[in-house]
């Protein structure tokens, strides 16, 4: 009965576009979708320079250097290329406490759609709704003017299919995951006689123990993911009406399997996950470099008067190991306490590609 619904979730995760590489070893690869526009318009670059409430997902240490409070909300019909009815939603949101810090907290759903239920002999038994959520906490600690720390908890729930397959009862699973981060800010200093900083920023996100829907022996490790990457942010003129953002952000999935195929632990795969990684891709066996397991994204963003913005970057991913591969655009408008961000993404080499035309929109309030 269940067999074939399964089937149908690991076409669906793997047509999500997140890294068909890793899709077969991590559960909840939701998780490593890029939540705002702003950065997904940058070519998805964001921890070296989490300025706003996203950076609960880019990197929670961030929020240390950020004062005042801000929604914000992401909404994206995911994979317009099936019209599957796929939806992904982001509210993320902040909280300054004088004296204390900023906190951020974040709220992330995937619409699945709705799924034809059968049985072992291929009899419809109706139909049910599938999703995955995950909501959680973040916080910043500054350690002084330039440093700063920053961690995250989130709680994970992801509901794929329901009934039973060879007597053991299918259940949504669940799971924690924990972010720790760093971030430095650069004094300003003169840049062909502007001023000028450097960002720089670290982040181990969705740390925790795997996922089951059937029993603790058949877990999935989480998309524990490394990031780490660099702003470079000038003004162009004296009076600071015209700035320029370049960033680069470098990333991997650090989750393992053992020589009999399961998931190592996640802190065994954190230090083991540096070497060379060989893996399935259904054609035969592919032995991948370090080099090779990184995703590779380079942005900027050019702001006019803090009012209005232009985005363009490029994503980069190995063949073997995703091969995702696009161009991305976007743009940002600020007036009073309301900003609107848009992005878009031009994937190259395929046009039937998944992620091809997909859009996002984001609605940012500050208060």
């Amino acid at each position: 009965m269940i067999k074939k619904a399964l089937s149908t979730f690991a076409l669906l995760l793997f047509l999500t576009g997140l890294s068909y590489g890793q899709v077969g070893i991590t559960s909840v690869p939701f998780l490593q979708i890029e939540p705002d526009s702003r950065a997904a318009g940058m070519g998805n670059t964001g921890v070296a320079i989490a300025d706003n409430a996203s950076a609960v997902f880019w990197n929670p240490a961030g929020l240390a250097f950020q004062k005042g409070n801000q929604i914000n909300f992401t909404h994206s019909e995911w994979l317009p290329q099936f019209n599957a009815d796929l939806f992904y939603d982001y509210l993320v949101g902040k909280y300054h406490m004088e004296g204390i810090g900023t906190f951020g907290g974040h709220v992330t759903f995937l619409n699945l759609g709705e799924q034809l239920r059968t049985d072992e002999t291929g009899l419809e038994q109706g139909r049910f709704n599938s999703y995955e959520l995950a909501a959680g906490l973040s916080y910043g600690l500054k350690l002084n003017e330039n440093w700063s720390l920053g961690t995250g908890f989130r709680f994970i729930y992801s509901s794929l299919a329901d009934g039973r397959i060879s007597q053991q009862r299918i259940n949504p699973g669940s799971s924690v995951g924990v972010d720790l981060s760093a971030m430095y800010k650069s004094n300003n200093f003169e840049f062909i006689g502007n001023n000028a900083n450097i960002n720089a920023g670290l982040n181990i996100s969705n740390i925790g123990p795997g996922v089951n829907y059937t029993d603790n022996a058949q877990k999935d490790p989480l998309p524990t993911i490394f990031r780490i990457g660099w702003a470079f942010n000038t003004d162009l003129d004296e009076d600071g009406i015209h700035k320029l953002t370049i960033a680069n952000d470098i990333s991997k999935v650090m989750a393992r399997l053992d020589s009999d195929g399961d998931p190592k632990g996640v802190i065994s795969s954190i230090f083991s996950s540096w070497g060379r990684f060989t893996r399935n891709t259904g054609t035969g066996e592919v032995t991948l470099s370090l080099p090779e397991q990184l995703m590779y994204a380079v942005g900027t963003e050019y702001w006019y008067n803090d009012l209005f913005a232009v985005r363009g970057g490029y994503y980069y991913e190995d063949p073997n190991n995703g091969d995702r591969q696009y161009m991305t655009l976007g743009a940002g408008i600020r007036y009073k306490f309301v900003g609107v961000d848009f992005s878009y993404i031009n994937t190259l080499g395929d046009e039937n590609h998944p992620l091809a035309n997909t859009t996002r929109f984001g609605l940012l309030l500050n208060f």
